[in-house]
């Protein structure tokens, strides 16, 4: 609070007559006086250089915040009020632009065959249609990397919101949006041996994506069973967690049964009996170890990662080709448009949901230390980390580019489908096997560690 007296105001122009509390008194002042905070003294300014409105008069915000000044009638006083740049708003926006880049993408794959062929650049496809939009996929894919990795760049190693950094993030959209408006056309004009290069290399930023993701949700996994058993809230939510332990567990083994019902309906299809048959095994395996007496982790984490890995062997055998026999649940739903239709749609907001989620999970790869150290975060700390957040919509650019193409560019894929195909299923499949690898460790983990430390430790020695 600063309080203006009205005889202060600056003689060299016409003051404002205020009238307060229906005419009984009457003060003279500038309608809004600029004050300049230096060492708790207060300066009048000329109405010249006052505006009701500042840029970066909080301090030094480089120009990142936003200072009102709010006068108060009853008091006479004026009051600052900072609004600095929104990061938690921020992330919605570019999770829209991702968004907007993937039914780009899609377009330009079921409906851009005559659009595409204009550009001379591309005839390095043989006249292929197909050729012609799954390159497509990828010059959109390679534009939305670009313009990703470029934020990653300006933006990793922010630490506090009165970074200027934290602006750029959080501000500027119309420079960032015509940024991404011209990295996304840039690649059109990129020769062919440069896009199939760059198609490639996506597939190793794709799996960087799948592994980042799938730790991200091991560790929320394993956070919630914790915090589910800890002496706070085990009196107070024994029973419910017992409940949700049991459904998850039983629900993980009615999925196996159905998949075994839906998915194998003859001796022939071996693969799939493999499959389901692994998934189950590895279930019961993270059973056993949760409960261990050594881990004592209890029946809620590996019952949500029973449903998880449950779900990652169901999208395997979804993606199989729907001509496969054994896969009579594709093939049904090819023959209705709306379905085919409406799990295209729910795909393409699950990977937006899964990369958003993933990118503000920025401690995800830090779950490697098991000795848990308690920092105290500072009022000013930025909520998520930033180049973490780019770094992992840049490689979900170039997994959704994957998802579009069934991790083969040379395939065809028909409209309204993604992640169809041979290679998509093993790929699916060995995202389920990792998960439940990475699982086993975080249980075992800390006991190897501690087993490790006795070992080492002088008094073993002696």
């Amino acid at each position: 609070m600063m309080t203006i007296d009205p005889t202060s105001a600056t003689p060299t122009t016409a003051p404002a007559t205020t009238e307060r509390d229906g005419g009984r008194g009457a003060g003279t002042t500038t309608p809004a006086a600029a004050m300049e905070r230096d060492g708790g003294a207060s300066v009048a300014a000329s109405p010249s250089s006052t505006s009701s409105e500042r840029d970066g008069g909080c301090g030094d915000r480089c120009g990142g915040e936003r200072c009102i000044e709010v006068m108060e009638e009853d008091t006479c006083c004026v009051r600052y009020v900072c609004m600095g740049p929104n990061p938690m708003m921020a992330r919605y926006v570019y999770a829209l632009i991702f968004l907007l880049t993937n039914l780009l993408a899609w377009t330009v794959r079921d409906y851009g065959h005559s659009a595409l062929g204009e550009l001379r650049r591309l005839k390095g496809c043989q006249g292929a249609r197909y050729c012609l939009g799954a390159e497509g996929v990828l010059r959109i894919s390679l534009g939305c990397f670009l313009f990703f990795f470029v934020m990653f760049l300006s933006t990793a190693r922010t630490r506090k919101t009165h970074d200027c950094r934290n602006s750029w993030h959080s501000e500027w959209w119309p420079a960032k949006v015509a940024l991404w408006m011209a990295l996304t056309a840039v690649p059109f004009f990129a020769p062919s041996p440069l896009i199939q290069l760059y198609g490639k290399l996506a597939h190793f930023g794709a799996g960087a994506f799948l592994v980042i993701q799938l730790v991200s949700v091991t560790r929320f996994v394993t956070w919630l069973n914790d915090c589910c058993r800890s002496e706070a809230n085990l009196k107070r939510c024994q029973m419910q967690v017992q409940v949700v332990s049991i459904v998850a567990y039983v629900g993980a083994l009615l999925g196996i049964v159905l998949m075994y019902v839906w998915y194998t309906p003859n001796l022939e299809c071996r693969l799939n009996i493999l499959f389901i048959t692994v998934t189950l095994v590895l279930v019961q395996l993270m059973t056993f170890i949760s409960v261990n007496s050594k881990v004592k982790a209890g029946y809620l984490a590996p019952g949500l990662m029973g449903i998880y890995v449950v779900f990652l062997c169901w999208s395997a055998i979804r993606s199989e080709p729907h001509t496969e026999i054994c896969n009579r649940k594709a093939s049904i739903a090819t023959s209705a448009d709306w379905l085919n239709i409406a799990s295209f749609v729910i795909a393409v907001i699950v990977v937006v949901a899964a990369t958003f989620s993933t990118g503000i999970d920025s401690k995800c790869l830090q779950y490697v230390q098991f000795k848990k150290t308690e920092t105290e975060s500072e009022d000013d700390d930025i909520p998520y980390g930033f180049g973490f957040f780019h770094f992992v919509f840049a490689m979900g650019a170039m997994y959704f580019a994957m998802l579009f193409l069934g991790w083969n560019a040379h395939q065809k894929m028909e409209k309204w489908t993604i992640d169809v195909g041979w290679a998509s299923a093993w790929v699916r499949i060995g995202n389920e096997w990792l998960a439940a690898i990475v699982y086993i460790w975080m249980m075992i983990a800390p006991i190897v560690w501690k087993t490790r430390q006795v070992g080492s430790s002088p008094s073993a020695c002696a």
